[in-house]
């Protein structure tokens, strides 16, 4: 240990508490609070660092933080603090940094300083009481001026809301969301009610409201964090597309989280079923709890279907063998017998399924299906759950495909949508494509915004995977056997010759794929061995950069795209989206504009993904697009979608994930040119026929697996045994 540092141990070994000035952030991670500091200590000549886990802290704050001095092996003497408690700068300099941080959208170092000349020490005082001032300095006016004041009043509301969670214990950095969610009410609310967090916010759980209610006096075994428990349970059973969970279990599960006797749990769920947030019934005669809405919007879904098989729609009167005749004649199609039988069922009812792999024709069905509509002036409407999906559709057809976000006129920042009951969709009828993703709430939704005669076509494959929101829609509508469904099985002859449908019919009927050496023969599937992780990590990052582009002249950026069974591990989602921004995006070299938020560092080029839905910019979960700037003084980046630059503020980047890599449960809906899917034991616990089956289909050109061959042959023998707790399909078979 040199001088200065054992002086500095003699003086502040033994000290609890630190006083100073930040002078410089060296390291900030919004997801966790985690932040390195340099902070200058009165007395003391050079900053000493200082680590700390809370809100955000800005250069030139004064703070006080209570904790202990550690000398630490690689970066030597730091005071980890436990406590930190910031105020506002008094002095000049420690103003302009303060200004300078970012902390003021609008205010970068240049009008800092300039304010700091016109008003110096009263700066705040005129931010805070005499805004209109700031107008007197040139540049800053308009839209400009609107965001200071508006940036200015936001961190005065994060900042009380700060002190008061980490006064209760919260430890992680949420306060941004807490105030988007609840604005000036926030406080309140939380004294409320600490475990409406977990429901209301997207990334704050129930162990963290959990530990907020303790601090705040709640007791352990109080009825409210019984019901909270359950409710809690529920959706963690929702995040696995569950509806509800049968009693006994969720009780089980519920005293397992809580440790509390059954007895309270009881009290919980009487409280819940009292105030219908849940609703007792059974599924396949075993006690179920349901959560309500679910329940009933099942109930819904069940109720119109059946009402819409039992009618005729527009066409009624359509001669069917003349109409096969004409798409056969005039489109020069031979369909299908199961393609034909589509059309014959068309005329059925108001409603129909049609379900079929890749390679059966469920293109050509719904063109033909389209045509002969068309002669008889029917207007039609076509939708998908993704925009890929629906961009798709548009190519195939030639007519305009929407979301169908954006089919019901998505509004507000509760995602309201404009087309329901009251004010339904125009048309007589709705093609809806990729109908597995589609999800309870989305179906009901969509059936209660059909207008008065409208029919509907669902189009979709069971066998893939089912939707990641609650349900399996497609599944239960098939199996129920009350509705018209249309089994595409013929694999056309065009077709037989892909490789990647051949294949992926034989993983859908558990046979393992052709994965023999097609080195020096032309296909549109490969595969290739690696006997490790690292083996393939490498391989698949040379054959995405260099050797698929050499040989195929694919696009790296914008037509391969890589899929992973799952997020985490060496060959998850997160860390290949590390190595193939590294490897794919040449500008992060000379980046001098970057911005980190949640752990990854976003830079301009970066391929994106939208990971939840935003309906204030008309942006939707599984959303793609590409980074086109970066401005390190307003903190905001603008993202490509399809045409449309949305702007994003630094609070908003947790909504976007890198996308360089997918998760296969990502890619539903989606196709693309080329899919390169890493396939290795570390992945056994997401490996199922219906994962891989969903992985290779996407593969439009080309698909390359990189792996082990047990591996797959563990994916291709592995059906998924959980069934989802789900009451539609029972609902329609009690309908009469």
């Amino acid at each position: 240990m040199d001088k200065k540092s054992k002086a500095l141990v003699s003086d502040l070994v033994l000290d609890t508490e630190i006083k100073g000035t930040v002078s410089r952030v060296t390291y900030y991670q919004a997801d966790t609070g985690f932040s390195v500091l340099k902070v200058k200590l009165a007395k003391k000549n050079d900053p000493v660092s200082v680590i700390v886990q809370s809100g955000q802290i800005y250069e030139g704050e004064p703070i006080t933080a209570k904790g202990k001095w550690e000398n630490h092996k690689t970066h030597g003497m730091q005071f980890k603090a436990q406590f930190v408690e910031t105020s506002m700068p008094t002095q000049l300099l420690g103003i302009e940094k303060y200004l300078s941080s970012g902390l003021i959208k609008g205010i970068g170092p240049g009008y800092a300083k300039k304010i700091i000349d016109k008003f110096g020490q009263k700066v705040f005082e005129v931010i805070d009481q005499t805004p209109h001032l700031l107008q007197e300095i040139t540049g800053i006016s308009g839209a400009r001026y609107d965001s200071i004041l508006a940036s200015w009043e936001n961190h005065k509301a994060i900042r009380e809301i700060m002190v008061f969670l980490q006064t209760h214990g919260m430890g992680v950095s949420k306060a941004n969301k807490i105030y988007k969610t609840y604005g000036q009410k926030a406080i309140k609310v939380i004294e409320k009610n600490p475990y409406q967090l977990a429901k209301d916010i997207h990334g704050i759980g129930f162990k963290t409201a959990d530990t907020m209610a303790q601090s705040l006096g709640i007791p352990k075994d109080s009825v409210i964090r019984a019901h909270a428990g359950l409710q809690y349970t529920l959706l963690q059973g929702l995040s696995d597309g569950h509806c509800g969970l049968p009693k006994e279990k969720l009780l089980l599960e519920a005293e397992k989280l809580l440790t509390i006797p059954e007895s309270v749990l009881q009290e919980g769920l009487a409280v819940g079923l009292s105030e219908k947030s849940l609703i007792e019934d059974t599924k396949d005669n075993i006690p179920v709890i349901f959560l309500y809405y679910l329940w009933h919007y099942e109930k819904t879904i069940a109720k119109i279907i059946t009402a819409l098989v039992c009618q005729k729609p527009k066409w009624q009167n359509l001669k069917t063998k003349p109409a096969i005749e004409w798409v056969e004649t005039h489109l020069k199609l031979t369909l299908s017998e199961g393609q034909k039988d589509a059309i014959r069922k068309l005329i059925d009812s108001r409603l129909m399924v049609i379900t079929g792999g890749p390679g059966v024709g469920k293109t050509s069905v719904i063109q033909s299906i389209i045509q002969v509509l068309k002669k008889e002036s029917v207007r039609i409407l076509l939708a998908a759950p993704t925009g890929r999906a629906a961009k798709r559709m548009t190519e195939a057809t030639g007519l305009p495909s929407k979301t169908l976000h954006r089919l019901l006129e998505t509004e507000g920042k509760g995602g309201q949508f404009q087309r329901n009951e009251d004010h339904p969709l125009e048309g007589d009828l709705l093609i809806i494509d990729e109908v597995s993703m589609v999800d309870v709430p989305m179906l009901r939704s969509v059936l209660l915004a059909l207008s008065k005669n409208m029919s509907v076509i669902l189009v979709g494959d069971v066998d893939q995977l089912p939707s990641v929101g609650p349900g399996q829609v497609l599944k239960d509508l098939i199996e129920s056997d009350k509705v018209p469904v249309c089994r595409l099985t013929q694999i056309f002859r065009q077709a037989k010759t892909s490789h990647i449908i051949t294949n992926a019919h034989a993983i859908n009927q558990g046979n393992m794929p052709d994965l023999a050496d097609k080195t020096g023969i032309e296909t549109d599937f490969y595969f290739v061995s690696a006997k490790t992780p690292e083996e393939c990590q490498h391989k698949l990052l040379k054959m995405v950069k260099e050797r698929i582009p050499q040989k195929f002249g694919f696009n790296p950026l914008s037509d391969i795209q890589v899929l992973t069974p799952m997020n985490r591990s060496s060959l998850g989602a997160q860390s290949l989206n590390q190595l193939l921004q590294q490897a794919l995006n040449p500008r992060i070299v000379t980046a001098s504009h970057w911005v980190e938020r949640f752990g990854t560092r976003f830079y301009v080029g970066d391929k994106i993904i939208q990971t939840a839905n935003n309906y204030d910019k008309d942006v939707f979960n599984g959303d793609g697009g590409i980074i086109k700037s970066i401005d390190s003084e307003t903190k905001e980046v603008l993202i490509e979608f399809d045409g449309r630059e949305i702007q994003y503020d630094l609070d908003e980047l947790d909504e976007i994930s890198l996308a360089y890599a997918l998760t296969i449960h990502k890619s539903q809906g989606s196709e693309y040119p080329v899919v390169v899917i890493p396939i290795m034991m570390q992945h056994y616990m997401m490996l199922k026929r219906n994962l891989l089956y969903t992985g290779i289909t996407r593969g439009k050109k080309l698909v390359i697996c990189v792996g082990e061959k047990r591996a797959v042959a563990m994916a291709v023998k592995g059906q998924e045994k959980l069934a989802r707790c789900s009451k539609l399909r029972e609902w329609l078979e009690l309908a009469e």
